[in-house]
């Protein structure tokens, strides 16, 4: 592997939020794209950041693997997929353990949690824990 190969391609840059969320095809899911956004900028006060070509990005997190490989990622975001919402706010605390038996219908891998339609779940426990998770990987 070369040292580009190791490089992340999920940076943060300065394309359009906005002509993103224009492209998603789908009516229901760009409106519940548009309301992810409205929601996540109101909870954690930071504007929304592009981060490759379709995640959508609050914050900035740094990480660093035993590895030695490191990069930067969203505090929280999501990326409005063709299969569903995917969603990445998960702490995993036992307070957002809590939370996901609240919230509705979803599905959870070890980073993401995965939303077919907002209609779904209740937003406001949405709300805790994007909070939760801004609060504990935000780096100001």
């Amino acid at each position: 592997m070369n040292a580009k190969s190791k490089q992340n391609k999920t940076v943060e840059n300065d394309a359009s939020v906005q002509l993103f969320l224009d492209s998603v095809q789908d009516p229901v899911r760009r409106a519940d794209a548009e309301t992810l956004v409205s929601l996540m900028t109101e909870v954690t006060g930071v504007q929304p950041k592009m981060w490759g070509n379709a995640i959508i990005g609050f914050g900035r997190n740094h990480y660093k693997y035993e590895s030695g490989r490191e990069g930067d990622q969203p505090a929280v975001g999501f990326s409005p997929r063709k299969a569903n919402l995917s969603i990445y706010a998960l702490s995993h605390t036992d307070t957002s353990r809590a939370a996901l038996a609240r919230l509705g219908k979803h599905k959870t891998s070890v980073a993401c949690l995965y939303v077919n339609r907002l209609e779904q779940i209740d937003l406001e426990v949405l709300k805790e824990l994007v909070k939760e998770c801004f609060e504990l990987y935000n780096e100001v």
